[in-house]
């Protein structure tokens, strides 16, 4: 077979494979206009994260965390709020943000889109946020608070 034949069938298997597995990912979203797909947002996983990733480290919820940034009980967010305008706040604090995680965490905290989704998710479900308690903190998180 011809090497220019063999190189664009190659090209289309993986284009073809690439393709299911955004399809896969996309059967647990949401469509919201053409091209974009809204996560689900799992608050369970976003309380794991919460603490593994150290936000509890600058934020509390339920008084357990840090008081150098806002505390992120549910009680106090908007009642109905796009997540959307939850990551603009975030991007309008990201300089002092990340000066801090570099300061407290050593490196700044990577999220993906579906952590931060799950995240965002937690801190506005008061019924997560009651489960949320110290023993859900890492020890190596754990141990930075401490200091």
């Amino acid at each position: 077979m011809d090497h220019s034949i063999t190189r664009t069938l190659a090209i289309v298997g993986a284009t073809f494979a690439a393709m299911t597995v955004n399809t896969a990912a996309m059967a647990d979203s949401h469509m919201m206009s053409h091209g974009l797909m809204m996560p689900q947002m799992d608050p369970e996983n976003g309380r794991a994260l919460f603490a593994a990733k150290g936000c509890v480290v600058c934020h509390s919820i339920n008084g357990i965390g840090g008081e150098d940034a806002p505390m992120l009980d549910a009680e106090f967010m908007d009642t109905l709020m796009n997540p959307f305008e939850f990551a603009a706040r975030m991007w309008r604090g990201a300089e002092v943000m990340v000066k801090m995680q570099k300061d407290e965490l050593g490196m700044p905290i990577e999220l993906t889109g579906q952590e931060l989704a799950d995240i965002i998710a937690f801190v506005h479900d008061p019924a997560e946020q009651a489960k949320f308690s110290h023993d859900d903190i890492p020890e190596n998180i754990a141990n930075l608070m401490a200091n």
